[in-house]
């Protein structure tokens, strides 16, 4: 070393020596510079940067050392040969190349270290061949120990100053590795400049190609200028790649910070690399104090500030192990305040992780929210008929020996009229207010459900194996039910009826312990409602039957199985035939004739009653218009009818297919159809009677506002029912009820007519009363159309009346 430092002393010129470092200084951190432009580029990128990279390490070593050779006097005069000189070069930039690629090589964790290593070889390589560049009029003599220590250290220093570059890319790691090369190609040179010792010979000839110290010095100030154009393209370079990174990385804290979700970057040891606002708020840490912060850290202070459920070692430890098993995980974390929180783990290339978190409290209460609605009524809050076919399986299932399990069908009776008058809104305030008593009389084990309009259902799972409980049940929800409502300021009073099957003893499938309940319920209210009935066996049996019959009545019409009969209405005074009304028989092929009090409210409750209406219409029009004279035909409106909007429709087309006037039609309707929807109802009535027809009110004095019907509307006639006729003679109410319509009549102008006249002394009595008209055996059983004709031209009737 003491040598070396002699050499330096005596032998150079201190101002090219130190240009000749300042070069190198300058040389090298290009080179660092440029070699992180390679490790951070792929593909073609890379080749292009370690090209550059290598001409720029090269130029640097290769000027250093001439710049040095420059600042050496021997005392003899030197030249320098070309080709040497060139080939020197070469190897400077070849050799340097090869090192820098070998140590972004993946291949070993010692890549970075060996490449340091051909670097510090093609150091020494240019050296040893610029040397041999010298053209001197004498020999060269070497210390070997000196060179082989040269080439050592030039091979160690460069070899650190790649370790350093590969490991850190920021500016402190630059600087070290920049003055690691540095030192390398310095140290090597002087070192080896010691190990120089020169022979005068002046009988050596010289190169005919060789450059002298002035025209060498050219040469360098080009190199010179190479590199440092090469230091402004890396700068420019550097300047513009900061510049993108930096709107890369604004754009990132712009992504990232505006996420709806936490995101968090860890390394290998659980340590947060980095992490966004959503993040911070929900680890209650700003985003200086989590940064460099272990996960560990971090749930032992969510858990004891109360925001983490677990042991926090356990899942750091979980978690860890994963990201290095290269795992990703997806868990959720229940918090003390009630909030959970999706967490995310997916593994990074080279250890870590990075962990996305969601705040899913609202996403699971939105869930059941709408799992809650999948399975219950929006009106009543109640299971719905899903749910409640779920739980009567699970009821089924559970069900012991001394166990009995009660299905419940419960309709409630009048509800229609009740929605048909009040209106909707009312009818579901009416709805909820039920099944709420219906919630207060089951106990918790009890379901209690909606089926839909003012069908509801309960599961009762009984101890008892005959049927007590389900007894009691049903007698208090009778009572409870059929209590007085105060709703909107009205008084409404509803009832209920309901039908129970019994588990395992009428079945143990639901679907069939429902079906034989409503068995049950029809026949509650067949019976009269307000009551429950238990299945049997015969129930299911005239189910069937009237499954079958209705098939029949389906294809009734098209096998032309109808028929329609007339009985005439006679004039009181004079006895002459007013009218006859049309009544329908259906001839079954296999039960005879079937009276309309069987199939008409089957055709009511199936909808067929609107295809068998307008069958009547037309029949009855088509037979009356070969009626001679003005002889009317009355023809019945169902409820149904009427909310069949085609309706005027049907009647129009009717009379007009027959050729029949309007004013021989009469149309019978009772106080039923306008209990329902009255307004719209009076408004039908009104445009039939703006095209002539007739319009009647039929049953009269049976419901319990037939005389604001008479306010509202103009009916051409009142018939009152054959009930009252028929206790004439029994009953001083009847009596009183005949005299008060009939006065009404009088009063209001309408005519009055009696139905079921069977006997001359109603007859009698009825006349004395005032009756317009009357209709009943007395005067005619029904007859078929043929006999119509003979009728309405025989005086018997006549005389009789």
């Amino acid at each position: 070393m003491f040598q070396a430092l002699t050499c330096l002393t005596a032998e150079h010129d201190w101002r090219l020596v130190l240009l000749a470092g300042a070069v190198c200084l300058l040389a090298s951190t290009v080179a660092i510079c440029l070699f992180h432009r390679a490790q951070a580029a792929q593909g073609k990128g890379r080749a292009v940067w370690l090209l550059a990279n290598a001409a720029a390490a090269g130029c640097g070593i290769w000027a250093t050392h001439f710049i040095a050779m420059l600042a050496y006097d021997p005392g003899i005069g030197a030249r320098y040969d070309v080709g040497l000189t060139t080939v020197s070069l070469l190897c400077a930039c070849l050799i340097t190349g090869a090192g820098l690629h070998l140590a972004l090589r993946d291949f070993s964790r010692w890549s970075p270290v060996l490449g340091g290593v051909v670097v510090g070889g093609g150091i020494a390589a240019m050296h040893f061949t610029g040397m041999l560049a010298m053209d001197l009029p004498g020999r060269v003599n070497w210390s070997y120990p000196v060179v082989v220590l040269s080439v050592a250290m030039g091979a160690a220093f460069a070899a650190l100053a790649i370790l350093t570059a590969a490991k850190r890319d920021d500016w402190t790691g630059t600087a070290m590795a920049a003055v690691l090369l540095t030192f390398a190609i310095v140290s090597h040179h002087f070192m080896a400049m010691t190990a120089v010792s020169l022979v005068p010979d002046p009988a050596k000839p010289g190169s005919p190609l060789s450059l002298s110290p002035g025209a060498l010095s050219l040469v360098v100030a080009a190199v010179a200028v190479l590199i440092l154009g090469m230091c402004l393209v890396a700068a420019l370079s550097d300047r513009h790649s900061k510049d993108v990174l930096r709107k890369q990385k604004v754009l990132l804290d712009t992504a990232l910070d505006t996420m709806s979700q936490g995101l968090c970057m860890f390394d290998a040891e659980g340590r947060i690399l980095l992490c966004n606002e959503r993040y911070t708020k929900l680890a209650g840490m700003s985003a200086t104090a989590l940064t460099g912060r272990s996960l560990l850290d971090v749930l032992r202070y969510r858990q004891k500030i109360g925001d983490f459920i677990g042991d926090p070692l356990e899942s750091f430890q979980r978690r860890v192990a994963d990201a290095r098993n290269g795992r990703a995980s997806e868990i959720v974390l229940e918090t003390n305040s009630g909030r959970a929180l999706r967490v995310i783990d997916q593994p990074m290339k080279g250890g870590g992780w990075v962990a996305t978190f969601e705040d899913i409290t609202e996403w699971r209460r939105a869930q059941a929210r709408i799992a809650h609605m999948a399975g219950h009524d929006a009106l009543t809050d109640l299971p719905n008929r899903t749910l409640f076919h779920q739980q009567l399986q699970q009821a089924l299932k559970r069900i012991k020996r001394d166990q009995q399990v009660a299905v419940l069908c419960l309709d409630l009776d009048h509800f229609k009229d009740v929605n048909d008058t009040l209106g909707h809104p009312l009818g579901d305030e009416l709805l909820k207010a039920v099944a709420r008593r219906l919630s207060d009389c089951v106990r918790e084990s009890d379901t209690v459900a909606r089926l839909g309009g003012d069908e509801f259902a309960i599961v009762q799972v009984s101890t008892e194996l005959d049927a007590p409980d389900a007894t009691a049940l049903a007698i208090r929800l009778v009572e409870k039910i059929g209590a007085p409502y105060e709703i909107q300021g009205h008084q409404i009073i509803i009832g209920v009826s309901i039908g129970i099957s019994l588990a395992p003893y009428d079945s143990s499938d639901p679907d069939q312990l429902l079906k034989n309940a409503d068995m049950a319920l029809y026949k509650a209210k067949s019976d009269g409602r307000g009551a429950y009935r238990f299945f049997e066996d015969a129930m299911d049996a005239r189910a069937r039957a009237r499954r079958l019959l209705e098939l029949d009545l389906r294809a009734a019409l098209s096998r032309n199985e109808l028929e329609l009969f007339y009985q005439p209405i006679t004039d009181v005074m004079s006895g002459a035939i007013t009218a006859f009304e049309a009544l329908i028989r259906w001839n079954h092929p296999a039960r005879g004739l079937i009276s309309p009090i069987e199939f008409i409210p089957l055709a009511e409750e199936t909808g067929l009653i609107v295809p068998i209406g307008n069958w009547v219409l037309a029949e009855a029009c088509k037979e009356a218009s070969s009626w001679a004279g003005q002889t009317r035909v009355a023809v019945n409106l169902s409820a149904v009818q009427f909310k069949n909007r085609n309706l005027i429709n049907s009647v129009l087309s009717a009379l007009s297919d027959a050729g029949l006037a309007p004013s021989r039609l009469e149309l019978e309707i009772t106080e039923t159809v306008l209990l329902r929807d009255s307004e719209a109802t009076l408004a039908t009535l009104h445009k039939l009677r703006s095209h002539g027809i007739r319009i009647s009110m039929d049953d009269f004095g049976t419901g319990y506002s037939s005389l604001s019907y008479l306010r509202s509307f103009p009916f051409d006639k009142i018939k009152i029912d054959k009930s009252f006729v028929q206790e004439l003679a029994t009953q001083t109410e009847s009596m009183a009820i005949i005299r008060a319509v009939t006065g009404l009549g009088k009063s209001l102008g309408i005519p009055t007519t009696a139905e079921g006249v069977e006997t001359s002394e109603q007859f009698a009595i009825l006349k004395s009363e005032g009756c317009t008209e009357i209709q009943g055996y007395l005067v005619s059983a029904p007859r078929s159309s043929a006999g119509i004709a003979k009728i309405a031209q025989d005086d018997e009737y006549a005389a009789v009346a």
